[in-house]
This record gives C-alpha cells, structure tokens and sequence, in this order.
C-alpha cells in the first residue's frame, strides 16, 4: 500500500472513530444499559436531544453548577438493579451508596448529602429491606454523608425483580478544584486506584449461572477519602472517572475520544488480582470491560506522579495503586495496550458489556 493511500485509509478511520455513535435500534436491549457505545447512542439521540443544555452535554459522573454566591456544587444521580441483590463483599444497598458517593468524589466534590428512592416489588420480605437499608446506613456513615430524603414505591409481583434503588447526591467543591478533560496533557501519567475487575466478576459468580468457583469479593467502596488524600498530594491531577460500567477499557476511550488525545496502557503494569484474572480467562472476558465499584482512573502530570501513587498505596483504599500508562498527542481518540509480549493492540470501547446486570 502507497504511503499515500495508507495516510488516506487513516484518515478514514480516525473520521469514523470521532463520530457518535447513531442510534439504529427500535426498541430498547440491554446493550443500551451498559456504558458502551450503544448507551452513547441512546443518550445522543433521545435524552441529550431532549434536555440539550451546557451542563448536561460534559456527559461527567456529576453535573458540576456554580451558585449565584460563588461556590460550586456537583450533583450526581444513579440507579441500581444488580441481580443477586447481595454478593460476595457487599449488596445493592452498599452499591447505592457508593456510586453516587464515588461519581461526586471523581468530580472533584466532597460529598455531603444523598436522597434514596426505592422500588419495591410486592411481597418483597420487609426483614431483607431492613438488611438492605441496614447496609445502606452504614456505607454512608463510612463515607461521611447523610441520606436526607427519599420515595418509596411497590409495584406488582414480577415488575421490578424483587429491589431498586435509585440515589442522588450534592458534593460541595473547594475554591480552585478542576478536573477536566481538556485539561489532560501529552506526557501525563495515567494511575488506577487499585486492583481492576473484582466486581463484575464477584456478582458474575455469585448468579450460581456458571461452573466455576473462585475467592473474589467485590471492591464496593466509598472513595471519596482516597481522592482527597491524592488530591492532597497531586493537587494538579488533571481528571478522573471511576471506572464502573464498562471498566478501564472503556473509561479510557472517553478520555481519549473528549480530550483528543492518545491514551496508551500497559498491560504489564495493570494490577489484577489472579483468582479475577483466572475467571476473565475462563469466561473469554478482557478484564479491562470489567465493572468495579471502588477505583478509579486518574490523570496526573509526570512531575506529581510520584506523590499521587505515594498518597493512594498509604490509604488503606489504595495499597495497589499502579501507573498504567501514558497520555500522547497521537493517534487522536485512541487507546491502545502495550502488550507484555512487546507489540500492541487497540482497546475499542463495546457495544455492550459481557456481564450486564452488575449494578
């Protein structure tokens, strides 16, 4: 292939690769609840073509807004309808709490307050509600908030798999905090909080759908604390996200598709536990599409590096924190993994995700 024609096919895929995703469905699958580029199609065509306004088009974890005194306030929203309602290392209310506790914390807010809805199914056990609630109370006195309204609705038998759970939560931000994408320069370090994968396969197990047994407990965490203390430490960290639906792998993509940059990982670095690296291998997963629920990604410039990894391993949160890659200025939109054999491949962001239903 003449160089000029390869530059030619390049620039073609690089064209295609920036476009958003167009939404060709008639009726909703659970592709379009799973982070991947069929949720991004759903929420370009129907809800951003909808609610169209500066706030909501950032797509963050939370809605960042700034009062008339001058402060600002991030405001995140979440629901949960994992199935088993409880696994191995906590249940749907401990999710519940730690989601949106997490999405304020990567927003760069301390978070404060949460509401709680519930949909409840009929002749759901009031004794497991009280387990659930239970749990909820003390994952949020753990993270240091306090859920100060709610709803509660039942529904018909066999509407609504046994619990949902929906939760909302304000974070206040300090004076001088951003984190944004555009903020993401060539040179910076890419750090993850810690081990990747144990939730998405803790509740993949937990279904008893599969033959296979393993010691892996979910990560469901609040990491509001350990953002702080990196922050701390790093206090020029560019972004963050935490890496739930859809993994590392896709969290990577967004980053590389709204700063317009290369995001480069390495797969020798990438913490994972062998008992969750097992699984994924057994089931033909890519543990980098595997949901977690208590770490997340951050970009820091090279000269704090050090500092934030110090700060996340002396956290009790963080003590596998590891830098996983790098950010450069090309190929554009890409995110690509160094693999331990010396070459590399491209890390797309799914369709779907290969374990649906995980929070």
């Amino acid at each position: 292939m003449s160089e000029a024609r390869e530059d030619r096919v390049l620039e073609r895929i690089d064209a295609f690769r920036k476009r958003r995703p167009r939404l060709l469905d008639t009726v909703i699958t659970l592709a379009h609840g799973a982070g991947g580029k069929s949720s991004a199609a759903l929420t370009d065509a129907v809800f951003l073509e909808a609610f169209r306004n500066p706030e909501l088009e950032q797509l963050g974890d939370a809605a960042v807004l700034a009062l008339p005194s001058g402060e600002r306030l991030a405001f995140s929203t979440d629901s949960y309808v994992v199935q088993p309602l409880r696994f191995p290392g906590g249940s749907i209310g401990n999710l519940a709490v730690h989601g949106t506790v997490n999405d304020l914390a990567v927003s760069g807010a301390r978070p404060q307050w949460l509401s709680a809805a519930f949909v409840i199914e009929e002749g759901f056990e009031i004794g497991r509600l009280q387990q659930f609630v239970s749990d909820m109370r003390e994952s949020a006195a753990a993270a240091g908030v306090q859920i100060v309204t709610g709803d509660t609705k039942v529904v018909g038998r066999g509407a609504a798999d046994g619990l949902y759970i929906s939760t909302a939560g304000v974070g206040l931000i300090p004076a001088g905090r951003r984190l944004s994408a555009d903020l993401v320069r060539p040179g910076d370090r890419i750090i993850v909080s810690g081990t990747i994968g144990e939730h998405g396969m803790a509740v993949m197990l937990a279904r008893g759908e599969l033959a296979i047994e393993a010691d892996i407990d979910s990560d469901t965490a609040p990491v509001n604390g350990l953002v702080e203390a990196m922050l701390a430490a790093a206090p020029d960290t560019r972004w963050m996200r935490d890496a739930t639906r859809g993994g590392v792998g896709t969290v990577a993509n967004e980053l590389a598709q709204t700063a317009g940059v290369a995001v480069i990982l390495d797969e020798a670095t990438l913490p994972i536990l062998p008992q969750v690296l097992g699984a994924c291998d057994m089931l033909g997963i890519d543990p980098l599409y595997v949901a977690n629920e208590g770490k997340f990604i951050a970009v820091v410039p090279p000269e704090q590096t050090d500092a934030a990894l110090a700060a996340l391993r002396a956290h009790r949160l963080g003590a596998s924190a590891a830098v996983i890659g790098e950010i450069l200025s090309d190929p554009q939109g890409i995110v690509a993994l160094r693999t331990a054999f010396g070459g590399s491949r491209i890390v797309d962001m799914l369709v779907g995700d290969p374990l649906p239903r995980i929070c």
